[in-house]
């Protein structure tokens, strides 16, 4: 019996000896031979990478004219405030569709303090900024014809309060530091810059010294914006105050700044000032095409008849490839959604969006004869 058991432990002991010299060896054998075979496998094998394309692609809407006048505060007053959100509730679901959307506030909003004024030099309050925040928009250009009507004061007061609630905007600047920053916005992985200009500050005159303060068209000026930008940015958009008031056609001089535009690196093109609508357009040259919107009209304003109380919202998409070889981004899709202004004895305005079966204006206009109007030359 002990001889048995001693036979026993001692085959276990040789077998357990055995299979422990077996395991040392394997293990020796794969550190000698795996570990660079499998580096050199690793260094002949093609990355997956190497062979994909990525895509992005963000939507970008931009609205007319927010231009306060006295008429439009007043009904938006309260017992110690100003609301102007119940003028925009109607579109609130529309400007909060694209991943960004940026308005021209062109009556300057410097706050009541410097008091409140409507036509010929406008200033408005605060909370009009408030709601357009509420209603969904992301960025306001401030290059325009009544940038100046309170001076530098009502500039500084204004851009105080973009600063205060984190309202980004372009075409204004408060000194040489903020006017030398370049507006590039990341917006989903595309970067997006944006510029302002106008024609002029109805003959006023920015303080000696104090360039910085608007953004003027002039053509050397925006050639070099252009070209610095050109590089950082994915896509650049130029907002252009220009045109005559109130014609539906665009300029001579629109055209001309367009296509010098265009040819120096912008993308896409909005135009305001005309208070009307105006046809959008591609623009083709030497480097490929670039959308022009020459007029978006009015947004929320107290103009009236003569498409006046017309404006609307054009939408774009901007696509991004990339792959190993580099990146493209380009101009899609560009829609517009028509929008009105109602009122009742300069009380109770509100903007609204054009539906299929509204018809308005003086004289009258509809949802198709509008997107015609607008869109023929882009679809062509």
């Amino acid at each position: 019996m002990k001889k048995n058991t001693i036979i026993l432990i001692a085959f276990l002991l040789i077998s357990a000896g055995a299979i422990g010299a077996a395991v040392f060896l394997g293990q020796q054998d794969e550190t000698a031979s795996t570990i660079p075979l499998e580096s050199t496998v690793l260094a002949e094998r093609p990355l997956a990478l190497s062979s994909k394309t990525y895509k992005q692609t963000i939507t970008i809407g931009a609205i007319g004219d927010i231009l306060i006048h006295t008429r439009v505060y007043e009904d938006a007053r309260t017992d110690d405030s100003y609301d102007f959100k119940r003028m925009l509730a109607p579109v609130k679901k529309m400007l909060e569709e694209p991943d960004f959307t940026i308005a021209n506030q062109e009556s300057l909003a410097g706050g009541s303090k410097l008091g409140l004024s409507g036509y010929p030099a406008f200033n408005s309050p605060y909370e009009i900024t408030d709601a357009l925040v509420d209603a969904g928009i992301d960025l306001v250009t401030l290059a325009n014809n009544h940038s100046l009507d309170k001076g530098e004061k009502g500039i500084q007061s204004s851009l105080a309060y973009y600063d205060k609630i984190g309202m980004p905007y372009v075409g204004m600047h408060k000194d040489e530091l903020d006017a030398s920053t370049e507006r590039i916005l990341s917006i989903q992985g595309i970067k997006v810059g944006f510029l302002s200009y106008t024609y002029g500050t109805n003959g006023i005159q920015v303080p000696d010294g104090k360039d910085y303060l608007v953004n003027y068209l002039e053509d050397k000026k925006i050639i070099s914006d252009l070209k610095s930008m050109r590089d950082k940015a994915d896509i650049i958009l130029v907002n252009a105050h220009w045109g005559n008031e109130y014609e539906r056609t665009p300029s001579e001089e629109q055209r001309r700044l367009a296509k010098l535009m265009a040819e120096n690196g912008a993308d896409v093109i909005i135009g305001h000032h005309p208070h009307v609508l105006q046809p959008i357009e591609w623009l083709k040259h030497d480097n490929g095409e670039t959308l022009v919107v020459y007029s978006l009209g009015n947004f929320l304003s107290g103009q009236v008849r003569d498409y006046k109380d017309i404006g609307g919202m054009v939408t774009v998409e901007i696509e991004k490839t990339w792959n190993e070889k580099g990146s493209k981004t380009s101009v899609l899709n560009p829609s517009f959604s028509p929008t009105y202004m109602v009122s009742s004895n300069e009380k109770n305005y509100e903007v609204r969006p054009f539906e299929e079966a509204t018809v308005f204006g003086s004289p009258e206009t509809d949802l198709d004869e509008l997107s015609d109007f607008m869109l023929e030359a882009v679809e062509q």
